[in-house]
């Protein structure tokens, strides 16, 4: 509830609103009853108990009205500020009159009765008042709110609903963290993707700046130890190449070339390697129409290559002394395999290794209609059997893996009866025959 003020001026009723009286005025204060209406002062509305709704529909409403009393009592505080302001001057312009005034005034009004006596003196105290009540109000919110979201939260809700959207949640949840993850791995795996893609391409374009430069400048030396070519352009017995490095001994071994024959039919001799005692140690061989053979320690196995159409091939031939097992790679895939080659013979060390040529004995006694004609690069050789992806990245020209027993490098191939050696990229020329 709350306290109003009438002041009445000079007995004629004027408002205490009205603009400041003349000299000689009086003002008569008047208390009014607690339970008296007023439209500055309006009480709470009671909410209705018992009635048809349910009770978080009731509790709802009650927390609506009491929201709406709060702000209709900040509205009256700031209200009554004023009032109060304009009624405490007033009661000073009262209580500052000589005392004969005061009880004339008394005389003309009351008969001398203090109606001054109900109301508090100091303002602040009606303020103070107001401030407890509106913190009483918001206490009383609070705690509502609060009883409504426990009735909503679990009076209303039954536990196996309770259980079925906590389990729901859950799995929102996860389904969210897990989706996180997916888009951060995509992001990582992409950005690596386009960081490779970007190096490749800028190691693409750099070595084609080079060789752009080199061209420029006319060089004709070779660009590294291993870019060239032996050539051997007749089908003679005195033209030929030899590998000055000789073999250890070998339990197991690959040899890769690449090739690029100009002869029909029948390819020649692509390498022999013999030793004392035994002139087809290792022998490549194809002579007339017969096809590609692979001997060891004078053993024969036929590969299935077909490299006689005048453009490059890379050639891989694996071998284990263990049940002799053999593998032949053309171009970087596996065209054949088989066992039963020279088994648990170990090769022998010490021999000479002919580019070009079948020996008959160690070093020499060449025939002609055996000989390579065309041209060979990358003659390497490894002590062990490559992988499969290895000797791939090899043919693609992704990889350069110089073998670790025979390498290609120009210091370590002399040619003989005319046969030359020419700088070459073997990748580069292969792209022209395609």
């Amino acid at each position: 509830a709350g306290l109003l003020l009438a002041v009445a001026a000079g007995g004629r009723g004027s408002p205490a609103g009205d603009q400041e009286s003349p000299p000689g005025s009086r003002f008569v204060c008047t208390s009014l009853p607690l339970d008296a209406a007023g439209a500055g002062c309006p009480l709470p509305p009671v909410p209705m108990q018992g009635g048809a709704l349910p009770p978080e529909e009731e509790l709802k409403a009650t927390v609506l009205q009491l929201r709406e009393t709060v702000l209709q009592q900040k509205e009256t505080i700031g209200s009554q500020r004023e009032a109060i302001r304009e009624l405490t001057g007033k009661l000073s312009r009262c209580e500052g009159t000589d005392g004969k005034s005061a009880g004339t005034w008394k005389n003309e009004v009351g008969k001398g009765k203090d109606t001054m006596g109900d109301l508090p003196r100091d303002p602040a105290q009606v303020i103070d008042q107001l401030s407890r009540t509106m913190q009483t109000l918001k206490d009383r919110l609070e705690s509502l709110e609060h009883q409504l979201r426990a009735n909503v939260s679990y009076a209303a809700l039954p536990s196996d609903l309770r259980e079925m959207l906590q389990r729901r949640l859950g799995d929102l949840e996860r389904q969210l963290l897990s989706k996180v993850a997916e888009l951060e791995d995509e992001k990582s795996l992409l950005h690596n993707e386009t960081s490779a893609h970007r190096q490749k391409t800028e190691t693409a374009l750099n070595a084609l700046l080079e060789r752009v430069s080199e061209l420029e400048k006319g060089n004709s030396a070779f660009k590294s130890p291993d870019e060239f070519k032996v050539s051997l352009p007749l089908r003679t017995n005195y033209l030929y190449g030899k590998i000055k490095k000789t073999l250890p001994e070998l339990y197991a071994f690959t040899v890769c070339l690449w090739l690029r024959s100009s002869a029909s039919p029948g390819i020649g001799t692509p390498f022999s390697y013999a030793v004392p005692g035994q002139a087809n140690e290792i022998v490549l061989i194809e002579w007339g129409n017969n096809p590609i053979e692979l001997l060891i320690n004078d053993k024969v196995a036929q590969l299935p290559l077909f490299i006689s159409d005048g453009k490059w091939h890379h050639i891989c031939i694996t071998w284990t002394t263990r049940d002799g097992m053999w593998e032949a790679f053309q171009d970087g895939e596996k065209l054949g395999t088989g066992e039963n080659l020279a088994p648990w013979h170990p090769i022998k060390p010490g021999g000479v290794l002919i580019l070009g040529q079948e020996q008959d004995t160690v070093g020499g006694r060449f025939d002609a209609t055996q000989a390579f004609v065309g041209e060979m690069s990358q003659f390497n050789i490894w002590d062990r059997v490559l992988k499969a992806e290895d000797i791939m990245n090899i043919a693609n020209c992704s990889i350069n893996m110089p073998g670790n027993i025979i390498p290609w490098v120009d210091n370590n191939v002399d040619v003989f009866g005319g046969a030359t050696k020419w700088p070459v990229e073997t990748c580069e020329e292969r792209l022209l025959d395609l």
